[in-house]
């Protein structure tokens, strides 16, 4: 592995981080949604992270990146309120809200921003040693 390969390797966790923070706003966003039909009401969006391997030698079973290999649904049960009163209420009086949990998003959005930060320390430490590698030939 080269000292450039950490550059595609960092910015791979970076595009990944980008991704789950936009899942992480449309989740947001949706938080205070309700619906008198279960069906229709918004699900929680999650992203699926996949470690990506070096494909041209598949004895290495270092990772050479991340990616993002699909957007899924929250499988966590929705709030059922008894809302006659609500004009989304459904015919028996029901309505439903979001499975989205404020307070586990903005963890979430704390821990992609932290992670988006950590990739670029480690793109500007990988640019410093290859600045004293150019310097070291100069002398």
């Amino acid at each position: 592995m080269s000292l450039f390969s950490i550059f595609d390797i960092s910015s791979s966790g970076m595009t990944a981080q980008t991704i789950r923070m936009n899942t992480i706003a449309s989740n947001m966003a949706n938080a205070n949604s309700q619906n008198g039909d279960k069906n229709k009401v918004y699900r929680a969006k999650l992203p699926v992270f996949q470690s990506v391997f070096n494909e041209m030698n598949p004895d290495d079973r270092a990772s050479v990146g991340v990616r993002v290999t699909q957007i899924v649904n929250s499988q966590e049960e929705f709030k059922k309120v008894f809302d006659p009163g609500n004009p989304l209420a459904s015919k028996e009086g029901f309505v439903y809200k979001t499975n989205v949990n404020g307070v586990e998003e903005m963890t979430n959005m704390i821990s992609a921003s932290r992670t988006f930060q950590n990739n670029i320390e480690v793109m500007n430490a990988a640019k410093q040693m290859l600045t004293s590698l150019l310097r070291m030939g100069q002398r």
